[in-house]
């Protein structure tokens, strides 16, 4: 599967995705509340980020790369 996140975009999720961990950690919510909800969002984003490729994006046929000339 081709890239399809950007470099800035990458740099967000990133972010984002450590932030939804440290949520995931001190969250004031019961133990599978916060592995549910922030903890495997922030694991999607780090696999995004790393990647370089969102599903998502891939779906809705968008991508934050910039134009490959050949």
């Amino acid at each position: 599967m081709k890239s399809n996140v950007g470099k800035m975009d990458r740099l967000l999720r990133g972010l984002g995705a450590l932030a939804l961990l440290v949520c995931a950690w001190a969250a004031p919510l019961t133990l599978v509340t916060r592995l549910t909800v922030f903890g495997l969002s922030g694991v999607y984003m780090i696999f995004t980020a790393l990647s370089g490729t969102c599903f998502g994006y891939a779906l809705i046929g968008r991508s934050t790369c910039p134009l490959q000339r050949s």
